[in-house]
């Protein structure tokens, strides 16, 4: 089964070519190594995701046949994503992104360089 296809299968991206967009964005990696959508999956491997701004780490468990619901997901993975990288998206969700004051303008080079340290863009 190929890269792109068991991530919109397991349901860590809602379609399929947003899988294929970030294996091609490099955005998906084995051991450190950038895949391709082609990628074949093996059970065992281990996988690390950016979705967003959420850097997960998911051991492949099983190779579903087609798209699983969501409560089966925990049949073909393992979910290795350090508590505080759930903890770090609840607060920026809660206190939202880049909010700003009212009539405070653009950001300013070093605005945009503290944004961009607190997302670990």
């Amino acid at each position: 089964m190929r890269i792109d296809k068991w991530l919109w299968a397991v349901r860590l991206y809602k379609t399929r070519s947003l899988a294929a967009d970030a294996c091609h964005a490099g955005k998906v990696k084995l051991d450190g190594a950038t895949l391709k959508a082609s990628h074949e999956v093996a059970i065992g491997e281990r996988y690390e995701l950016s979705i967003d701004q959420l850097h997960r780490v998911v051991v492949v468990k099983g190779l579903p046949v087609s798209r699983v619901g969501a409560k089966l997901v925990e049949n073909y993975l393992i979910d290795l994503t350090p508590q505080e990288e759930y903890e770090r998206m609840q607060m920026i969700r809660q206190y939202g992104y880049e909010q700003r004051d009212r009539g405070a303008g653009r950001p300013t080079k070093r605005d945009r360089r503290e944004i961009d340290s607190f997302k670990e863009v």
